[in-house]
């Protein structure tokens, strides 16, 4: 099976607990409590390759971003003649959990430099990303 690096929304499938490389019996058991979703179940391709997003497919849902970029015949989103759009819009409600407010710098990043430049950032945006006080004017530099 082809590994999904990214989603076509810029999450980066690598650093998710729940992607094959990443997910143990222990996210497994935990995510297979809260769901009740079998902990066997709970593991992850990558939604590109999947064509839905497991997190939404637990609870009955599908991807406005992922139908979007397949109604539209993209596999990334800043590879949209839209880009970017309402769908990308960063959040602040759960912003200190999850990393849904990184996937448009990511997405920029990867307009800019490829997919493999940004590959070798990726650890690094997350870390800065939920290890950084917010400092108003220093953005995301890493002092």
């Amino acid at each position: 099976m082809k590994k999904q690096i990214v989603a076509p929304c810029g999450i980066a499938c690598f650093n998710c607990e729940m992607y094959f490389e990443n997910v143990t019996t222990e996210v497994q058991t935990r995510l297979s409590q809260i769901t009740g979703i079998p902990p066997e179940k709970i593991t992850c391709n990558g939604c590109a390759d999947r064509d839905y997003c497991l997190f939404l497919k637990f609870q009955g849902k599908r991807c406005k971003t992922l139908d979007c970029a397949n109604e539209k015949g993209v596999k990334i989103c800043c590879d949209c003649p839209d880009f970017p759009c309402i769908l990308l819009m960063p959040l602040a409600k759960g912003a200190e959990k999850y990393p849904h407010n990184t996937k448009l710098f990511n997405l920029c990043t990867i307009k800019k430099s490829g997919i493999e430049e940004w590959k070798k950032q990726a650890a690094a945006i997350k870390k800065i990303y939920f290890t950084k006080n917010f400092e108003i004017g220093s953005g995301g530099d890493e002092n």
